[in-house]
């Protein structure tokens, strides 16, 4: 075996409380390299009394098998003595412990898990797991009220600009919750609101009011109050990282210099400071938008009393923060300790553009927008640059990085307002467009609907992705309208689509398929994108098959009857990690999807 690719850390994901009596371990082996993976476990005081436990294959990128096994305990988890068992498919023992690699059975040098603290047990909030958000950026969205419109607005559906505004608000937004419930939205996620600078508003001014351009803070109360009467969560953006130059401490600070007493607020280079040159640091380098310093006291309070203050008076459901990777870390613990024990239930959604890892502790964030997600995406549907081996070997790879919950709660997004519409990288070909929002919908994690990508709405990157929602039906899509509100409906009736595990069972060029799974529960996809052809899906057992999705919807609640396969179902993606006797003869159309259930009565259901 490859004993380098060996690999068990003592922190989450590889091992965590799932309760005070349920804890998860991870183990990590070379792709296709291990026979068998067991967990031996004992408490300290009995260390006659082992348990083992066989692990389970639960995700496989190109390079690495990751195992995986639960364990309970009848009263709280404390001073678990383990180690690993590997088994190589020549015979070869091996032994994982704290001191490396053992060819013997262990004696010593134990892994050990202390104790389960309460407040250890990894908890996100179950509303957030497979739900539909949809993004919206305020100002493009629709005008409710003409009389809060900025000075010098542009009409509505004007060419987006960066200077340009068009007069999109908070009320505008609460007009269209009957579309939007009709869409299948259940939590709305709104870029800034706040009294901010330029018509993106991550520019903060006042960190405690409205911008008035979007309305007041009682529109935010009834747009609030308005959601949760239809079922549908409202998430706020909370730009911490760096605030706008009209923001009063920044004001401060330039009038009184080293004497203004918010000097520490910021990250000061050069005294005196000006905005005529970078004498502070900035997001990026944009000196319009000065980088707060989260490492002080001051500026942690400050920030805590913003989001305690919106959640406490307006009920919002969480925050989306902005750069969070680049905050002081210590502002996301102190918030999330905080804010739990006030909310237990709201979210806290960190922007991230790469790995979330470090976010994703248990003690700073619930969920990341997922951008490594979209790039996957972006790469197998739209630039069509990689096969279905590689998007396999890519997707398993960023489950991998977290824990099965918060893998459920994972925020995927196709675009958002920082990218490219994802019609507009498919060079406006809807095909691939729709077979993208269809994975979305059928992948683990909460789909993203960016606002108007349901209609066809396209355009480059900033400002182009920012365009005004376009309301005239003539002009819609109205086909895509109703492929996103199937998927929806797909998704929500469906819990193995919202919190099921996920397996390749077929990879072939431009050719996917993969099961969801949740106990007895099983669903197969395959995925299309590219020309028509024959293919022959691997299923658990053979027996009849209902469709009940697919992108031609006159096939849907037709049944096919699964084979036995010929190979003994050990061959094929994944062969070994799941015996799939059954095979699926099917036709796939090009750039076409199905989605199918084994029929209730083959798995021995009385009806």
């Amino acid at each position: 075996m490859n004993r380098g690719a060996i690999l068990h850390s003592c922190i989450l994901p590889d091992i965590y409380a799932k309760n005070r009596s349920l804890l998860s371990f991870r183990l990590r082996t070379a792709r296709e390299d291990a026979a068998e993976c067991s967990l031996a476990v004992y408490a300290r005081t009995t260390p006659e009394r082992i348990r083992k436990f066989r692990m389970t294959c639960s995700l496989r990128d190109k390079e690495a098998d990751y195992y995986t096994v639960e364990v309970p305990f009848s009263k709280v988890a404390r001073y678990q003595k383990y180690y690993f068992e590997l088994v190589g498919k020549g015979g070869e023992k091996l032994y994982l412990t704290s001191w490396g690699i053992q060819e013997k059975v262990p004696e010593d040098g134990f892994y050990e898990f202390l104790y389960a603290n309460e407040k250890d047990c990894l908890t996100i909030p179950e509303w957030s797991k497979g739900q539909v958000y949809y993004q919206i950026f305020p100002e493009r969205f629709c005008n409710g009220d003409r009389e809060n419109d900025p000075e010098g607005c542009v009409d509505w559906g004007s060419a987006p600009d960066r200077d340009h505004y068009m007069g999109g608000d908070l009320r505008g937004i609460r007009s269209r919750l009957d579309y939007l419930e009709d869409l299948g939205v259940q939590c709305l996620y709104l870029t800034p609101i706040f009294r901010g600078d330029f018509n993106h508003k991550y520019a903060t001014t006042d960190y405690f009011e409205v911008d008035p351009s979007f309305g007041t803070k009682e529109e935010l109360a009834q747009l609030v109050d308005a959601c949760h009467k239809k079922g549908i969560r409202i998430i706020l953006d909370g730009v911490f990282n760096h605030c706008g130059i009209h923001f009063p401490p920044f004001q401060d600070l330039l009038e009184k210099q080293e004497a203004s007493p918010y000097k520490d607020w910021f990250i000061v280079t050069d005294f005196p400071v000006t905005l005529s040159h970078h004498s502070y640091e900035c997001v990026g380098a944009y000196k319009w938008m000065p980088k707060l310093n989260t490492s002080n006291r001051e500026v942690r309070e400050f920030v805590l009393s913003v989001m305690d203050y919106w959640i406490d008076k307006f009920h919002i459901d969480g925050w989306r923060l902005d750069v969070s990777d680049e905050v002081d870390g210590s502002v996301w613990t102190q918030a999330r300790t905080f804010l739990k024990e006030k909310y237990p239930d709201c979210l806290l959604l960190g922007e991230t553009w790469g790995s979330g890892r470090k976010l994703m502790l248990g003690n700073q964030m619930d969920s990341i927008m997922n951008y490594i997600f979209r790039d996957s995406v972006r790469d197998f549907f739209a630039a069509e640059s990689i096969d279905a081996a590689d998007f396999d070997g890519r997707l398993n790879h960023m489950l991998a990085e977290y824990p099965e919950e918060m893998q459920q709660a994972l925020y995927n997004p196709l675009d958002s307002h920082d990218t490219e519409r994802f019609l507009y990288l498919c060079g406006g070909d809807k095909r691939g467009f729709r077979l993208a929002a269809a994975f979305q919908f059928v992948f683990p994690g909460s789909p993203v609907i960016y606002y108007g990508d349901e209609i066809g709405m396209t355009g480059a990157n900033d400002p182009d992705c920012r365009g005004a929602f376009i309301w005239e039906k003539e002009k819609q899509d109205e086909k895509l309208l109703r492929w996103y509100r199937r998927l929806a409906v797909l998704r929500k009736g469906s819990e193995v689509l919202r919190k099921g595990s996920f397996t390749a069972v077929l990879c072939e060029g431009r050719t996917y398929g993969f099961m969801r799974s949740l106990g007895e529960e099983e669903l197969y996809v395959l995925l299309n994108a590219g020309e028509k052809k024959e293919a022959l899906l691997p299923v658990a057992s053979p027996g009849k098959y209902k469709i009940i999705f697919s992108d031609r919807e006159e096939e849907e609640g037709k049944t096919i009857r699964a084979r036995w396969a010929e190979d003994g179902g050990k061959n094929g993606v994944n062969g070994d990690r799941m015996d799939c006797q059954g095979r699926l003869e099917l036709m796939a159309g090009e750039w076409s999807v199905l989605v199918m259930e084994k029929e209730k009565e083959e798995r021995g259901y009385e009806e």
